[in-house]
């Protein structure tokens, strides 16, 4: 196995879903209300951007200009200016909105609304609410995109199931059964498969995207939550939260072939573009851009 660095940061204030577009990582502080911004040659805070409230689920756009942040407290999306480390425009959200997803093309923000049971979508070019979809599950946590942008799969927590929605349809196509309480979830880069992390099972479930089954499960550590799948597509890292650890699971043999101590409560977690670092903190992690 390739050699990786993990990097566990623990913040002041607890750190909910982050971002990264390099040289810089993007993390939400939400007990001060700002985003941090983190030097990734050095692992250093660099900066802090002022973001108010409580800054939960981060995504950056491909160019890394523009970084979206789910704010709790005012139900809105924040569009932060990289460039000038400030906010520069706002969009209100439902209720209790929590993490978000990057379309591939960075032209929608999906944000998962707990409190509507809904994914709203968000055009980034008019930065106005391009349509909304309801989802089967309660308290929606997650709303990821598959690596060609035609699905969104969304992890609720209080489910044992992950649902499908059809971004071109507009509509909820499909829920697939998996383990209780769905976290993290992560796509292999040629998306025929989806890792996802199932908390009070302890096991990570692996979806048949084609055919929207589970192909097989995998015994993680206690409370595994957050899902990076590295770039070769070869290895599929999860964070156990009450087990002080990461595991490394072969893709292939769907076996774990690592465990990694880190800090406490780590959750969700990303790795950089090259897979050479992954990032965890005890709240959530960064998730990288290019």
């Amino acid at each position: 196995m390739k050699r990786i660095t993990v990097l566990f940061a623990a913040f002041a204030a607890f750190a909910a879903f982050g971002a990264c577009a390099a040289p810089f990582a993007y993390v939400p502080n939400e007990g001060s209300g700002t985003l941090s911004v983190i030097d990734t040659a050095t692992d250093q805070v660099v900066g802090e951007i002022p973001a108010s409230g409580k800054p939960r689920g981060t995504v950056v756009d491909p160019k890394g200009q523009m970084a979206y942040v789910s704010e709790q407290t005012g139900n809105r999306l924040l569009v932060v200016d990289l460039a000038q480390r400030r906010v520069a425009a706002e969009v209100v959200l439902g209720e209790s909105p929590e993490g978000l997803g990057l379309s591939p093309d960075g032209s929608l923000v999906a944000a998962a609304v707990e409190e509507g049971n809904e994914v709203l979508f968000i055009d980034t070019r008019t930065r106005r609410k391009a349509f909304s979809v309801r989802v089967a599950g309660r308290n929606p946590e997650h709303a990821v995109f598959s690596p060609d942008g035609r699905l969104v799969f969304v992890s609720a927590e209080e489910g044992a199931a992950v649902d499908v929605i059809d971004v071109g349809a507009q509509r909820q196509v499909a829920q697939v059964p998996v383990g209780a309480r769905p976290r993290g979830i992560g796509f292999s880069p040629d998306g025929l498969r989806a890792y996802v992390a199932a908390e009070l099972a302890d096991e990570v479930y692996v979806v048949d995207v084609p055919r929207l089954a589970v192909l097989g499960r995998v015994k993680a550590g206690v409370r595994s939550n957050g899902i990076a799948v590295h770039p070769d597509g070869k290895r599929v890292y999860v964070s156990n939260g009450g087990a002080a650890s990461v595991s490394v699971i072969d893709a292939q043999t769907l076996q774990v072939k690592a465990t990694i101590g880190v800090g406490q409560r780590p959750w969700n977690m990303a790795l950089s573009p090259d897979g050479r670092k992954l990032s965890t903190s005890p709240a959530a992690a960064p998730a990288w851009s290019r």
